[in-house]
Order: C-alpha cells, then sequence, then structure tokens
C-alpha cells in the first residue's frame, strides 16, 4: 500500500508472508525472464516504489513508473514484455540516484532500491537482484533527503484500553527515545519532535485523533509486532543486554513496543547495520515545560505564520555546526523546569559573553567541525565514503582542539562538565589519518584512497600503473616517429580497450601488422599485438588495486565502528558547546540581558523587547520597551487594553517569549 500525506489509502488483496503485509500478484507464463523477476521482488514490495537496476539505469514499471514519471518529470514509455502486453516504462541512469531518490521521499513515497547482486559478465542467465535498502520519509540518509539543521524523526504510537505511548528515532544520528502518557502529553511529543513519518499497529483503537493532529506519512504496521514479548526480545537482542535497568526504560512498556516497532520497520527495511543505535532514553515530564501545538505554531517558535514571516529560532540561530542547529530546536520546544540546570547553562553562556578570546577561538573551531554525528552514522550503516570519513577526522581534530581551548583558557565549571566528557579518540584520529590519503577520491574506484606504505602489493601495483602509463606515451610517440604519423593518439574505451587513433589524411601510413578495428567519419582506429599485451598489464593493475583498496577501505569502516560511542558523546558535547555559544553572540548582538531564575512566584521583566518584532525593525528604529510585574500575592492578573494594532497580542507574546529564552538557558 502506498500512503502519501493527505491522500486517502489504497485498498489491496493482502497476505501474511513472513511478518509483513503485500499483495497478491499473478505471474504470467508468457511474461519475460527480466519481469517475471521483477514481479516476484515487487510482490515483496508492494508498499513501495520499486526501483529496478537494470545495466546502467534504474526503471519503474506499471503504476510505479506513472508514479515516477509524474513526480520526477521524466518520460513515461513503455518495454515490452515477451507475448503479453507491453508494460509502462520510467527510468534515470543508476549515476543519478542521488538526484531522483530525494524527490520521491520528499513526494512522500516509500522506495525499494533494487540492485544487481552479481556481475552480469559472471553469468550467463538472468543476473540476481535483490533489494539492498529501503527509502521512506522517516528512514533516511541521503544528505539531499535530509535537513543538515532538523531532525528527521520516525514515530511509532500505540495505545492500550486508555494508556498512549511513543517512540522516536532518528536513525541519521542514533537519537532514540521513548514516552508513555495520556492523548494531550502524546499530541505534545509530536509537536515537539515534529517526525516525518509516523507507524502504528492496524486496527488500534484510539489512536486517530492523534495521527489526525500531523500531517506527518502514516505506515501501518502488523498488530502482531507489538506483542509484548516480541517486543523485548528485538530490543534486548539489538542492545545485546538481559534487561532494561541501564536505560531506565523497564518500566514502561508501552512504549518498549513502540520502540521494537520502529527497530522491526527498519528490519523490513533491510536496515540491518544498526550500530549507532546504541541507547533508548525516556522522555522525562518532569524536567520540560512542555508546550503543546497550538503554543508553538502561535508563538512562531519554530516556524512563522506567514511565508515570509519571522519565527524566533531563526532571529536567536547563530549556531555554528548542523548539530547545533539540531540542539537548539529541540532546547527551544523543551524549555527546562529545573533552576540548577537552567542555571548551569546560564554560567556558561555568561563566561562566553565575558571572555571575548575563549568566544573568538571557540567560534572559529566551531565552524570547521562540521556534522560528525550525522558522519559517525554513515559509518554504522556503511554508507560513508572516503571524502566523508576526512570530514569526520577533521571534525574530531576540531573537537578535541575546543577542549583543548575551554581548558586553557576557562575555569567555568559548568564548561568543564561538557568537555570533560570529550573523548580525545586519538587511535582513532590515528588510524584514519594514517589510513586513508588526505586528499582520498569521492569513492573507491575514483582514484587514490589508500596510503601509500599500507600495504606493499598495493604500493607495487601503483608502481606499475604509473609506469604503465608511461610507457603507453612512449609507445606513442615511437609509432608517430616510425610511421609518420604526428598527430597519432593513444585512447581508450570500453568496448575494445586501448587504440591507435590516425585521421583519415595520414591512413595511407598505417603499417600493415595494425589491425582496424574501427571507422570514424575522420579517422579510424588501430590495435596492434603489443598495445593488447600491455593493455592486460595495465588493466590488470587496475583491477587488482581496486579489490585491494576496497578490503582496506571496508577493513577501516569495521575499526572506526568500536568507536563510535565515543564519538557520539563528543558530537553531543559540542553541540550543546555550540547552542551555548550562539546564545552568547545573540547576547551581545542584540543586547540581551542574563535573567535571573527563581523558585518563586514572580514574574519580573524590566524593559523587556519582543525579540522577532525587533530584529524586524528598520536600521535606526528603536523598540519601545515594556515592563511586567506580576506575582502571586500583589498583582496576579494584569488586563491589557487598546484599540486593534495596539500592540496588545505583541505584549503577551513578548512576556512568552522572553520566558521560554530564559528557560532554555539564553539571555
Amino acid at each position: 500500500m502506498l500512503f502519501k500525506k493527505n491522500a486517502p489509502r489504497l485498498v489491496l488483496t493482502l497476505q501474511q508472508n513472513k511478518g509483513y503485509t503485500v499483495a497478491k500478484t499473478k505471474l504470467k507464463s508468457n511474461e519475460t525472464p527480466l519481469m517475471k523477476q521483477y514481479f516476484s521482488i515487487k510482490e515483496q514490495y508492494s508498499d513501495a516504489l520499486l526501483l529496478f537496476r537494470v545495466g546502467d539505469f534504474y526503471e519503474t514499471f506499471c503504476e510505479d513508473a506513472e508514479i515516477t514519471a509524474k513526480v520526477l518529470g521524466i518520460v513515461l514509455t513503455q518495454r515490452k514484455n515477451g507475448a503479453a502486453t507491453s508494460i509502462a516504462l520510467a527510468g534515470f541512469p543508476h549515476h543519478s540516484v542521488d538526484t531522483y531518490l530525494p524527490k520521491l521521499v520528499k513526494a512522500g513515497y516509500r522506495v525499494a532500491i533494487c540492485d544487481q547482486l552479481e556481475d552480469p559478465k559472471q553469468t550467463k542467465t538472468i543476473v540476481k537482484r535483490g533489494v539492498t535498502e529501503l527509502v521512506s520519509p522517516g528512514v533516511a540518509f541521503n544528505d539531499k533527503v535530509l535537513d543538515h539543521k532538523s531532525n528527521n524523526f520516525l514515530a511509532c504510537i500505540h495505545a492500550y484500553k486508555h494508556q498512549f505511548a511513543i517512540a522516536f528515532l532518528d536513525i541519521s544520528t542514533g537519537d532514540f527515545s521513548i514516552a508513555e502518557g495520556s492523548e494531550i502529553y502524546i499530541k505534545r511529543l509530536l509537536a515537539n519532535f515534529n517526525p516525518s513519518e509516523i507507524l502504528s499497529a492496524k486496527e488500534v483503537k484510539g489512536i486517530d485523533t492523534i495521527l489526525s493532529a500531523s500531517t506527518a506519512y502514516h505506515f501501518e504496521l502488523d498488530t502482531w509486532v507489538f506483542k509484548q514479548d516480541y517486543a523485548d526480545e528485538t530490543l534486548l537482542e539489538h542492545f545485546k543486554t538481559t534487561s532494561f535497568k541501564g536505560f531506565g526504560v523497564e518500566d514502561f512498556p508501552l512504549a518498549r513496543q513502540c520502540a521494537a516497532g520502529i527497530m522491526h520497520y527498519l528490519q523490513q527495511a533491510q536496515h540491518t547495520k544498526l550500530g549507532h543505535i546504541n541507547a533508548i532514553a525516556r522522555i522525562d515530564p518532569d524536567q520540560y515545560m512542555w508546550l503543546d501545538d497550538f503554543t508553538v505554531r502561535n508563538l512562531e517558535l519554530i516556524q512563522a505564520l506567514q511565508n515570509k514571516g519571522t519565527s524566533l529560532l531563526s532571529v536567536i540561530d547563530d549556531t555554528l555546526t548542523p548539530m547545533g542547529g539540531r540542539l537548539l530546536k529541540r532546547w527551544l520546544v523543551m524549555p527546562l523546569k529545573n533552576k540548577d540546570a537552567i542555571n548551569h547553562r546560564l554560567s556558561i553562556v555568561e563566561e562566553f559573553v565575558n571572555n571575548k578570546d575563549l568566544k573568538d577561538s571557540l567560534s572559529k573551531q566551531l565552524s570547521e567541525i562540521g556534522d560528525v554525528e550525522r558522519l559517525v552514522s554513515k559509518v554504522a550503516v556503511g554508507k560513508v565514503n572516503p571524502k566523508e570519513l576526512n570530514l569526520l577526522l577533521q571534525g574530531l581534530n576540531t573537537i578535541v582542539a575546543v577542549k583543548d581551548i575551554c581548558t586553557e583558557q576557562s575555569a567555568n565549571k559548568a564548561l568543564h562538565h561538557f568537555i570533560d566528557k570529550i573523548h580525545p579518540c586519538t587511535v582513532l584520529r590515528d588510524l584514519i589519518n594514517t589510513t586513508l590519503k588526505p586528499d582520498a577520491a569521492i569513492a573507491v574506484g575514483k582514484g587514490p584512497v589508500i596510503s601509500s606504505g599500507i600495504d606493499a602489493d598495493l604500493d607495487e601495483l601503483r608502481v606499475l600503473q604509473q609506469s604503465g602509463k608511461q610507457y603507453l606515451l612512449d609507445l606513442q610517440n615511437r609509432e608517430a616517429e616510425r610511421t609518420g604519423i604526428p598527430s597519432l593518439k593513444i585512447a581508450f574505451n570500453n568496448v575494445f580497450g586501448y587504440y591507435l587513433e590516425v585521421r583519415n589524411t595520414h591512413k595511407d601510413k598505417v603499417p600493415g601488422e595494425w589491425v582496424r578495428k574501427q571507422t570514424l567519419v575522420n579517422a579510424e582506429r588501430y590495435i596492434t599485438e603489443e598495445l593488447k599485451e600491455y593493455e592486460g598489464k595495465i588493466l590488470g593493475a587496475e583491477d587488482k588495486i581496486l579489490t585491494i583498496e576496497s578490503k582496506l577501505f571496508n577493513e577501516l569502516i569495521l575499526q572506526i565502528g568500536e568507536y563510535i560511542e565515543q564519538v557520539q558523546s563528543n558530537a553531543r558535547c559540542a553541540a550543546s558547546i555550540d547552542v551555548l555559544n550562539s546564545f552568547a553572540t545573540s547576547a551581545i548582538i542584540k543586547r540581551y540581558v542574563k535573567p535571573i531564575v527563581t523558585d518563586g512566584f514572580e514574574l519580573i521583566i524590566k524593559e523587556g523587547r519582543h525579540p522577532v518584532i525587533e530584529h524586524q525593525l528598520k536600521t535606526g528604529d528603536v523598540y519601545v520597551s515594556n515592563n511586567t510585574n506580576l506575582d502571586a500575592e500583589a498583582q496576579q492578573v494584569m488586563m491589557i487594553t487598546g484599540p486593534n494594532m495596539s500592540g496588545k497580542s505583541a505584549y503577551l507574546r513578548q512576556n512568552a517569549l522572553i520566558a521560554i529564552l530564559a528557560q532554555i538557558g539564553s539571555y
């Protein structure tokens, strides 16, 4: 079933098959072997668009082709299907998948990527194919699908009698959390986390109003996935533990069912390498002031109500890392309730505001960290490339530099609470630095990746490869001189390898032992025995280099995988420092002041200014400040009067925004 946002659900004839639901497909005996294979695989993924790899193209057929052509704006054509009727076809080159896949996912479709599992040259029958990944709005690693300053949460909701539970996972970062509570509480969490996709069990009553409150894409799982025994077994097996006490979720069985629903969904989507999801935490309602969807929307905390409007987030976001940007958004919709925790943050902001040298040094380093959190997640799932590993190394080096700067220039205990958690990752950094070339190619096979001195055979093959290219150049010059053909060129193509190209004006000078392979409009191409012999040596070296580099690179990824938790911890610390540094930047530039937070019932604001309205003023305009004085004894209520457009609502919102800023630890 294809579930698209705000679209009716398609009703199909269904059957059970190994825990997921599939549509019955009747195969025709007169279809081609390729299409029989396609329909066999499509039957297992009837609820997704199937990108079917055929040679150098990903192709879609039938209804999938119609949808794909419409969403991507590509040509809809037809393919002959043997004696059977021709079928609709839409496809694109496989190297363009990173361009087209995000468009399909953002349009609300689940996409199953079906690849060739063997080299077509090595088989005389139809190539084996299988789904290697299933991408959906809530399950993606592609940078063009993800917003670098927003989490991409997959949620799962469940209900039993009058109790509700929810789980959230951002697979791109490994952030995994659960909660239980009332229907209102779950709705608030949905508003705060804003997931891209929501899972639920089929035919579970009581969650329709929760689902209707969200515009996220919805997908249903079989009810048996939420059985308690299966749920606990799934989670314990993943975390490799015997109990949930270490995570603090042992008293939340309904929420664990939601978490297991997410893990089951990932398994069905062929996401089995999930080492970066190494913890699960309960969202503690006592720690945060919960803001419902109405409040978040009308205070315009994250998004403005108007297209050209301004949100509070856009005003105060001076973060320098993607991780910090994501964390700031989370803090903004989950203000703290604990005075000590708030003052802990404020103490660090004050240090950054007052210590200019420290702040300047930190800002320079933070801007060079990059997205360590998502990079290490790519390592865990095996989707990282050599260039990204070098970016990871740069990020780790910079985080250690951040720790050194804070250690040398600050004695603030609250700040040291963060930096003391930063692990130097010395072995890991040395491993990447030693193994990878600093200018490693984007992928193995696209250029040198592994450093010299790591593998003797690799070094020897590279010498052969380089000398081979020089040999070809020498051969070209020698033959040009011998034959008197000055424009003679040696080139290569995939059809018949290396060749000698002679323009028509000189073809009468071609020696008799040369073998003609191709005639062009203005030239002819030839091969020689010597050229073919050396071609074998060069291409053999390239194949062996590719094999060795692939092996060494995969081994490197496995070794890095042992340090995932340390890197994630460093990323979280860097993100927190980045957000607090961002608060200090806002305080300095926008003339914000440190709030005094107490456990009392007074709300005293002197010369308060609406942060968003002030930000939108023209240069030279001065915001007219306002006071507020409320307490439990003398003045519990204020009545605000005045004509339309006189600022009553702005004054109310101003006080709310100032209180929220204070409770997230900002000036």
